[in-house]
Protein backbone atom coordinates (compact mmCIF):
# COMPACT_ATOMS: atom_id res chain seq x y z
CA UNK A 1 0.00 0.00 0.00
CA UNK A 2 0.95 3.43 -0.39
CA UNK A 3 0.29 6.08 1.90
CA UNK A 4 -0.31 9.97 -0.07
CA UNK A 5 0.43 12.36 3.13
CA UNK A 6 -0.96 16.23 3.43
CA UNK A 7 -0.35 18.38 5.84
CA UNK A 8 -3.04 20.00 7.37
CA UNK A 9 -2.16 21.86 10.16
CA UNK A 10 0.47 22.96 13.10
CA UNK A 11 -0.39 22.46 16.61
CA UNK A 12 2.32 22.63 19.51
CA UNK A 13 2.45 18.88 21.06
CA UNK A 14 -0.84 17.57 19.19
CA UNK A 15 -2.33 14.83 20.74
CA UNK A 16 -5.25 13.87 21.36
CA UNK A 17 -7.65 13.00 18.55
CA UNK A 18 -11.49 11.86 17.80
CA UNK A 19 -13.94 11.73 15.30
CA UNK A 20 -17.11 13.86 15.74
CA UNK A 21 -20.37 14.05 13.56
CA UNK A 22 -22.06 17.70 13.66
CA UNK A 23 -24.66 18.91 11.59
CA UNK A 24 -25.02 16.14 9.78
CA UNK A 25 -21.20 16.26 8.52
CA UNK A 26 -18.34 14.03 9.37
CA UNK A 27 -15.50 15.71 11.27
CA UNK A 28 -12.75 14.99 13.69
CA UNK A 29 -11.18 16.66 16.28
CA UNK A 30 -7.56 17.70 17.37
CA UNK A 31 -6.21 18.89 20.72
CA UNK A 32 -3.13 19.40 22.21
CA UNK A 33 -1.03 18.22 25.43
CA UNK A 34 -0.11 21.40 26.98
CA UNK A 35 -1.83 24.78 26.95
CA UNK A 36 -2.93 25.04 23.26
CA UNK A 37 -5.83 25.00 21.09
CA UNK A 38 -8.79 22.33 20.21
CA UNK A 39 -9.35 22.58 16.37
CA UNK A 40 -12.48 20.80 14.44
CA UNK A 41 -11.72 19.55 10.80
CA UNK A 42 -13.98 18.01 8.27
CA UNK A 43 -12.97 14.90 6.94
CA UNK A 44 -11.33 16.66 3.68
CA UNK A 45 -8.71 18.29 6.00
CA UNK A 46 -9.80 21.40 6.19
CA UNK A 47 -10.17 23.66 9.38
CA UNK A 48 -13.63 24.59 10.53
CA UNK A 49 -13.41 25.93 13.98
CA UNK A 50 -11.66 26.48 16.81
CA UNK A 51 -13.04 25.35 20.21
CA UNK A 52 -11.17 26.92 22.59
CA UNK A 53 -7.47 28.12 23.46
CA UNK A 54 -6.80 26.32 26.41
CA UNK A 55 -6.43 25.05 28.94
CA UNK A 56 -5.25 21.98 27.20
CA UNK A 57 -4.10 18.80 28.93
CA UNK A 58 -6.24 16.82 26.66
CA UNK A 59 -5.49 12.94 26.76
CA UNK A 60 -8.84 11.63 24.97
CA UNK A 61 -11.79 12.97 23.60
CA UNK A 62 -15.65 11.14 22.23
CA UNK A 63 -18.77 11.90 21.06
CA UNK A 64 -21.63 11.41 23.02
CA UNK A 65 -23.74 9.17 21.52
CA UNK A 66 -26.95 10.38 19.88
CA UNK A 67 -25.94 13.92 19.49
CA UNK A 68 -25.03 16.32 17.06
CA UNK A 69 -21.67 17.69 17.58
CA UNK A 70 -21.37 16.79 21.94
CA UNK A 71 -18.58 15.01 23.29
CA UNK A 72 -16.52 14.24 26.29
CA UNK A 73 -12.84 15.33 26.71
CA UNK A 74 -9.85 14.77 29.43
CA UNK A 75 -8.50 18.79 30.59
CA UNK A 76 -5.87 19.52 32.76
CA UNK A 77 -3.80 16.44 32.84
CA UNK A 78 -0.26 17.55 31.33
CA UNK A 79 1.91 14.08 32.65
CA UNK A 80 2.16 11.85 34.60
CA UNK A 81 3.32 14.60 37.68
CA UNK A 82 0.92 17.02 36.69
CA UNK A 83 -2.30 15.76 36.16
CA UNK A 84 -4.45 15.98 39.97
CA UNK A 85 -6.53 18.76 39.09
CA UNK A 86 -7.62 16.49 35.95
CA UNK A 87 -11.50 16.11 34.66
CA UNK A 88 -13.74 15.54 32.14
CA UNK A 89 -15.37 17.93 30.59
CA UNK A 90 -19.13 18.46 28.31
CA UNK A 91 -18.25 20.09 25.16
CA UNK A 92 -21.57 21.37 23.57
CA UNK A 93 -22.53 23.50 20.48
CA UNK A 94 -24.00 26.74 20.60
CA UNK A 95 -27.14 27.67 18.61
CA UNK A 96 -25.72 31.23 18.02
CA UNK A 97 -22.07 29.79 17.54
CA UNK A 98 -19.19 28.62 19.87
CA UNK A 99 -18.69 26.20 22.31
CA UNK A 100 -20.43 25.23 25.48
CA UNK A 101 -17.55 24.23 28.07
CA UNK A 102 -18.43 23.01 31.60
CA UNK A 103 -17.10 20.08 34.16
CA UNK A 104 -18.75 16.65 33.80
CA UNK A 105 -16.45 15.15 37.09
CA UNK A 106 -12.94 15.66 38.64
CA UNK A 107 -11.22 12.67 38.25
CA UNK A 108 -7.52 13.38 39.17
CA UNK A 109 -4.94 11.65 36.83
CA UNK A 110 -7.49 10.93 34.25
CA UNK A 111 -5.58 9.52 31.13
CA UNK A 112 -8.44 7.65 29.00
CA UNK A 113 -11.99 7.13 28.73
CA UNK A 114 -14.54 5.02 26.80
CA UNK A 115 -18.00 5.55 26.36
CA UNK A 116 -19.64 1.82 26.14
CA UNK A 117 -23.14 1.22 24.91
CA UNK A 118 -24.91 -2.21 26.81
CA UNK A 119 -28.67 -3.07 26.62
CA UNK A 120 -29.62 0.45 25.51
CA UNK A 121 -27.57 1.97 29.07
CA UNK A 122 -24.58 4.18 27.80
CA UNK A 123 -21.79 3.95 30.63
CA UNK A 124 -18.37 5.61 31.47
CA UNK A 125 -15.72 4.19 32.06
CA UNK A 126 -12.65 6.39 33.77
CA UNK A 127 -9.08 5.37 33.63
CA UNK A 128 -6.55 6.48 36.22
CA UNK A 129 -2.86 6.62 35.12
CA UNK A 130 -1.94 6.82 38.97
CA UNK A 131 -4.45 7.93 42.48
CA UNK A 132 -1.77 10.83 44.00
CA UNK A 133 1.79 11.92 44.29
CA UNK A 134 4.05 13.82 46.40
CA UNK A 135 7.12 14.07 44.41
CA UNK A 136 8.13 14.22 40.68
CA UNK A 137 7.65 10.21 39.24
CA UNK A 138 5.79 9.02 42.59
CA UNK A 139 3.98 6.17 41.53
CA UNK A 140 3.38 4.40 45.16
CA UNK A 141 -0.85 5.53 44.59
CA UNK A 142 -1.57 3.09 42.08
CA UNK A 143 -4.25 3.91 39.38
CA UNK A 144 -7.55 2.71 38.78
CA UNK A 145 -10.53 2.21 37.00
CA UNK A 146 -14.31 4.09 37.37
CA UNK A 147 -17.33 3.59 36.12
CA UNK A 148 -21.12 5.40 35.91
CA UNK A 149 -24.06 5.85 34.14
CA UNK A 150 -23.65 8.55 31.36
CA UNK A 151 -27.43 9.98 31.25
CA UNK A 152 -28.98 11.74 28.63
CA UNK A 153 -29.46 14.98 30.38
CA UNK A 154 -25.73 16.38 30.95
CA UNK A 155 -26.96 19.63 31.08
CA UNK A 156 -27.78 18.80 35.19
CA UNK A 157 -24.02 19.06 35.69
CA UNK A 158 -23.89 22.64 34.39
CA UNK A 159 -23.38 23.91 38.35
CA UNK A 160 -22.31 22.15 41.53
CA UNK A 161 -23.95 18.77 40.50
CA UNK A 162 -20.86 16.26 39.32
CA UNK A 163 -21.39 12.94 37.76
CA UNK A 164 -20.36 10.07 40.39
CA UNK A 165 -18.15 7.85 39.90
CA UNK A 166 -18.04 4.11 41.29
CA UNK A 167 -15.05 2.53 41.71
CA UNK A 168 -14.19 -0.33 39.65
CA UNK A 169 -11.03 -1.47 40.21
CA UNK A 170 -8.23 -0.48 41.75
CA UNK A 171 -4.16 -1.22 42.47
CA UNK A 172 -3.67 -0.52 38.83
CA UNK A 173 -0.23 0.96 38.20
CA UNK A 174 0.61 2.86 35.48
CA UNK A 175 -2.80 3.14 34.09
CA UNK A 176 -2.29 3.97 31.06
CA UNK A 177 -3.87 2.08 27.75
CA UNK A 178 -7.56 2.34 26.74
CA UNK A 179 -8.89 0.38 23.78
CA UNK A 180 -12.83 -0.02 22.80
CA UNK A 181 -14.14 -2.94 21.16
CA UNK A 182 -17.00 -5.15 20.28
CA UNK A 183 -17.75 -7.84 22.53
CA UNK A 184 -20.70 -9.99 22.32
CA UNK A 185 -23.25 -7.54 20.93
CA UNK A 186 -22.10 -4.63 23.19
CA UNK A 187 -19.11 -2.46 23.79
CA UNK A 188 -16.53 -3.13 26.38
CA UNK A 189 -13.37 -1.45 27.24
CA UNK A 190 -9.58 -3.21 27.69
CA UNK A 191 -7.05 -1.41 29.61
CA UNK A 192 -3.96 -2.08 29.88
CA UNK A 193 -1.59 -1.49 33.45
CA UNK A 194 1.28 -3.12 34.85
CA UNK A 195 -0.15 -5.96 36.05
CA UNK A 196 -1.62 -6.38 32.72
CA UNK A 197 -4.17 -6.72 30.43
CA UNK A 198 -8.25 -6.81 31.70
CA UNK A 199 -11.55 -6.54 29.72
CA UNK A 200 -13.88 -4.37 31.44
CA UNK A 201 -17.47 -5.28 30.54
CA UNK A 202 -19.97 -2.74 31.31
CA UNK A 203 -23.41 -4.05 33.01
CA UNK A 204 -25.41 -6.91 31.84
CA UNK A 205 -28.48 -4.86 33.54
CA UNK A 206 -28.84 -1.33 34.43
CA UNK A 207 -27.99 -1.46 38.44
CA UNK A 208 -25.56 -4.30 38.24
CA UNK A 209 -21.66 -4.39 38.55
CA UNK A 210 -19.23 -4.41 35.81
CA UNK A 211 -17.33 -7.23 35.34
CA UNK A 212 -13.08 -7.35 35.11
CA UNK A 213 -11.70 -10.27 33.47
CA UNK A 214 -7.61 -10.91 33.19
CA UNK A 215 -6.57 -11.92 29.69
CA UNK A 216 -2.66 -11.92 30.59
CA UNK A 217 -0.47 -11.13 33.53
CA UNK A 218 2.38 -8.98 31.61
CA UNK A 219 2.99 -5.28 31.76
CA UNK A 220 1.29 -3.19 29.21
CA UNK A 221 1.06 0.02 28.29
CA UNK A 222 -1.53 -0.21 25.31
CA UNK A 223 -3.43 -3.58 24.37
CA UNK A 224 -5.60 -4.36 21.87
CA UNK A 225 -7.84 -7.45 20.27
CA UNK A 226 -8.03 -8.26 17.11
CA UNK A 227 -8.36 -11.51 14.81
CA UNK A 228 -5.92 -10.62 12.52
CA UNK A 229 -5.27 -14.17 11.01
CA UNK A 230 -9.15 -15.10 10.78
CA UNK A 231 -9.21 -18.31 12.61
CA UNK A 232 -11.93 -17.05 14.85
CA UNK A 233 -9.97 -16.68 17.86
CA UNK A 234 -8.36 -12.55 18.56
CA UNK A 235 -5.33 -11.77 18.94
CA UNK A 236 -3.79 -9.61 21.57
CA UNK A 237 -1.53 -6.77 20.65
CA UNK A 238 0.86 -4.97 23.63
CA UNK A 239 2.61 -2.23 23.57
CA UNK A 240 4.87 -2.94 26.73
CA UNK A 241 5.93 -1.92 28.92
CA UNK A 242 4.52 1.78 29.92
CA UNK A 243 5.77 3.93 27.12
CA UNK A 244 7.88 0.95 26.57
CA UNK A 245 10.23 0.10 23.26
CA UNK A 246 8.47 -3.45 22.66
CA UNK A 247 5.90 -4.41 19.91
CA UNK A 248 4.70 -8.12 20.53
CA UNK A 249 1.24 -9.66 18.87
CA UNK A 250 -0.28 -13.00 21.36
CA UNK A 251 -1.91 -15.93 19.76
CA UNK A 252 -4.59 -17.69 21.85
CA UNK A 253 -3.34 -21.49 22.12
CA UNK A 254 -5.57 -24.48 22.96
CA UNK A 255 -5.45 -24.08 26.45
CA UNK A 256 -6.83 -20.74 26.12
CA UNK A 257 -3.62 -18.71 26.75
CA UNK A 258 -2.02 -15.82 25.59
CA UNK A 259 1.71 -17.16 23.79
CA UNK A 260 3.81 -14.94 21.90
CA UNK A 261 3.96 -15.43 18.23
CA UNK A 262 5.21 -12.10 16.52
CA UNK A 263 7.35 -9.24 17.92
CA UNK A 264 8.75 -6.38 15.54
CA UNK A 265 12.08 -6.70 14.92
CA UNK A 266 13.46 -3.52 14.92
CA UNK A 267 15.96 -2.24 17.69
CA UNK A 268 14.36 -1.25 21.06
CA UNK A 269 16.65 1.69 21.00
CA UNK A 270 15.20 2.49 17.73
CA UNK A 271 11.35 2.53 18.80
CA UNK A 272 11.79 4.47 22.35
CA UNK A 273 7.99 5.34 23.75
CA UNK A 274 5.94 3.04 21.72
CA UNK A 275 2.18 5.30 21.77
CA UNK A 276 0.08 5.66 18.88
CA UNK A 277 -2.13 3.14 18.65
CA UNK A 278 -5.32 2.22 16.71
CA UNK A 279 -7.02 -0.63 15.19
CA UNK A 280 -9.09 -1.03 12.00
CA UNK A 281 -9.99 -2.72 8.98
CA UNK A 282 -7.94 -1.09 5.47
CA UNK A 283 -8.87 -2.27 2.33
CA UNK A 284 -10.91 -4.90 3.98
CA UNK A 285 -8.32 -6.47 6.41
CA UNK A 286 -7.90 -6.06 10.12
CA UNK A 287 -4.50 -3.85 10.57
CA UNK A 288 -3.24 -1.82 13.43
CA UNK A 289 -1.57 1.56 12.99
CA UNK A 290 1.22 1.50 15.16
CA UNK A 291 3.62 5.03 16.12
CA UNK A 292 6.48 6.27 18.38
CA UNK A 293 7.52 9.27 19.93
CA UNK A 294 11.31 8.38 20.00
CA UNK A 295 14.11 6.55 18.09
CA UNK A 296 13.23 6.68 14.40
CA UNK A 297 9.98 8.30 15.77
CA UNK A 298 8.02 5.97 12.98
CA UNK A 299 4.71 5.39 12.32
CA UNK A 300 3.55 2.05 11.00
CA UNK A 301 0.83 -0.60 9.88
CA UNK A 302 0.87 -4.02 11.21
CA UNK A 303 -1.70 -6.74 9.26
CA UNK A 304 -1.57 -9.95 8.65
CA UNK A 305 0.00 -11.71 5.27
CA UNK A 306 -2.03 -15.43 4.32
CA UNK A 307 0.10 -15.94 1.59
CA UNK A 308 3.36 -15.95 4.03
CA UNK A 309 1.69 -17.11 7.31
CA UNK A 310 3.06 -13.86 8.76
CA UNK A 311 2.61 -10.53 9.90
CA UNK A 312 3.84 -8.04 7.73
CA UNK A 313 4.60 -4.45 8.89
CA UNK A 314 4.69 -0.94 5.98
CA UNK A 315 5.59 2.55 7.06
CA UNK A 316 3.06 4.99 7.41
CA UNK A 317 5.68 7.63 8.04
CA UNK A 318 8.96 8.28 9.58
CA UNK A 319 10.81 10.84 11.93
CA UNK A 320 7.87 12.24 13.10
CA UNK A 321 6.77 11.42 16.06
CA UNK A 322 2.98 9.84 15.94
CA UNK A 323 1.22 10.22 19.70
CA UNK A 324 -2.02 9.33 18.25
CA UNK A 325 -3.49 7.85 15.49
CA UNK A 326 -7.18 7.51 13.89
CA UNK A 327 -8.54 5.96 11.15
CA UNK A 328 -12.17 6.33 8.86
CA UNK A 329 -13.48 5.90 5.49
CA UNK A 330 -14.41 9.08 3.49
CA UNK A 331 -17.39 9.88 1.28
CA UNK A 332 -15.81 8.35 -1.58
CA UNK A 333 -14.72 5.08 0.63
CA UNK A 334 -10.81 5.90 0.53
CA UNK A 335 -9.42 5.10 3.93
CA UNK A 336 -7.99 7.85 5.40
CA UNK A 337 -5.64 8.14 8.63
CA UNK A 338 -5.37 11.05 11.16
CA UNK A 339 -2.32 11.35 12.88
CA UNK A 340 -1.03 13.80 15.36
CA UNK A 341 2.60 13.77 14.81
CA UNK A 342 3.50 15.14 18.22
CA UNK A 343 7.28 15.47 18.36
CA UNK A 344 6.93 17.53 15.03
CA UNK A 345 3.38 19.54 15.96
CA UNK A 346 2.42 18.46 12.74
CA UNK A 347 -1.21 17.54 12.08
CA UNK A 348 -1.04 14.81 9.27
CA UNK A 349 -3.86 13.16 6.83
CA UNK A 350 -2.87 10.19 4.94
CA UNK A 351 -4.90 8.77 2.27
CA UNK A 352 -4.50 5.08 1.50
CA UNK A 353 -3.68 4.07 -2.28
Amino acid sequence: MKFEKKVIGNLNKCYSIAELLYKGEHCFLVAAEKQDPCYLFNEEGEKLDKLWDGPGGVMTMAQVPGTDGVFLATRKFYSPNDGIEAEIIVVKPKAEGGWEIYTLCKAPFVHRFGILERGGTVYLLVCCLKSGYEYKDDWRQKGACYGACLPKDLDQFRGEKKLELKLIKDGMLKNHGFCKMKRGGYEAGLVGCEEGSFIFDPPAVYGADWTVTKIHSLPSSDSVLVDFDGDGKLELGCIAPFHGNSLTIYHLDEHGNYVPQWKYSAKEADTGMIHATWTCEIKGKPAWIVGWRKGTKDTILISWDPEEGNYKTEFIDRNTGCANALHFKNKKGEDVIIGTNREIDEIAMYTVK
